[in-house]
């Protein structure tokens, strides 16, 4: 890791980041408001977000996904690269993202972005609850509660006055000492046996997991809510029954490319007559200087699948206290 108090950009030396370094430097930065302001700016016009690209490694050893993205209004552009690595026992899935100048055309940063996608995966789920659910939601429900669960419970915790928190998964229901951490962050957390007792009567439910099928039935929540959830590596992988998508309103994070990605969409698309141009709208909308204002007539569904414009921007974030 370069000493941060030498200044890279006079030195014009690239600052090399690894997932132990980057602690000191997450704790400064507001990951939702950074999520916001790049989905403004997008609005704006200063944000360009190519579709996501995979390559497929020879001799069927696996593959690589490349998230793209130019901020002009950072004067940066970039990628991450996220391979997949098939072996004897779990596969090999990393990522690194590269920054770069848009003035010098010069590498600015070099840095795992492991701990990275996980902040921006979850804070760009809490820009969507701030943006989707009603003002007197009470109960927020997160079905998941690995690393990418847990980080989605610290970025929604202050968006409403949740009355409760509900947490749910296999892991957790075995594992009394989990529990009783998750509880010492908040006095409001409850931990329930079931995905279907989490869920009930939720105003928010954030599906937090990996899994490549439905992990809940959205009938059993028993009331309009808001319900999202995000991507893995399974193939058409998807947290709720496709069909499911007719009877509610549908957002994601960017309408241009996530339709085509999404597991549940194109299942949707296929199978149940559900079409992308039912897509209420994104991201860029709902943070623009006249945002769409959500219905609250049927349930809301918001799918991400991750951008490369996130990427960029939380590297940026880190690169900037250098």
């Amino acid at each position: 890791m370069q000493n941060p108090n030498n200044n890279p950009a006079k030195t014009g030396a690239v600052v090399t980041l690894t997932d132990a370094d980057l602690d000191q430097y997450l704790k400064n930065i507001d990951v939702l408001s950074i999520m916001e302001k790049t989905f403004a700016a997008f609005a704006k016009g200063q944000v360009v977000q190519p579709s996501q690209t995979l390559t497929l490694f020879p001799e069927d050893r696996g593959d690589f996904i490349t998230y793209q993205g130019a901020l002009s209004h950072f004067n940066v552009f970039g990628a991450k690269l996220s391979p997949y690595i098939p072996t004897a026992g779990a596969p090999i899935i990393t990522a690194w993202t590269m920054l770069m100048s848009m003035e010098t055309g010069l590498p600015l940063l070099l840095c795992d972005s492991g701990r990275l996608t996980r902040e921006r995966t979850a804070a760009t789920t809490a820009l969507a609850v701030k943006k989707l659910a009603p003002a007197e939601s009470k109960i927020l429900t997160i079905i998941g509660t690995g690393a990418i669960g847990k980080a989605h419970l610290m970025h929604t915790l202050k968006l409403r006055d949740w009355q409760e928190i509900r947490l749910y998964s296999l892991d957790l229901v075995r594992d009394t000492e989990k529990q009783q951490a998750f509880k010492a962050i908040d006095s409001r957390i409850v931990v329930c046996d079931s995905a279907k007792a989490a869920v009930h009567l939720s105003d928010v439910v954030m599906l937090c997991t990996s899994s490549g099928k439905p992990v809940i039935d959205v009938n059993d929540i028993g009331k309009q809510a808001l319900i999202t959830s995000i991507s893995t590596n399974v193939a058409q992988a998807h947290e709720i029954d496709p069909k499911a998508l007719n009877s509610m309103h549908v957002y994601c994070d960017y309408k241009a490319t996530t339709p085509a990605s999404a597991g549940e969409m194109v299942l949707a698309a296929r199978d149940h007559g559900w079409s992308a141009g039912k897509i209420v709208g994104d991201l860029t909308d709902l943070c623009s200087p006249s945002p769409i204002k959500p219905a609250y007539d049927k349930s809301i569904f918001f799918r991400s699948i991750g951008l490369g414009i996130e990427d960029i921007a939380i590297a940026y974030a880190i690169y900037s206290q250098f």
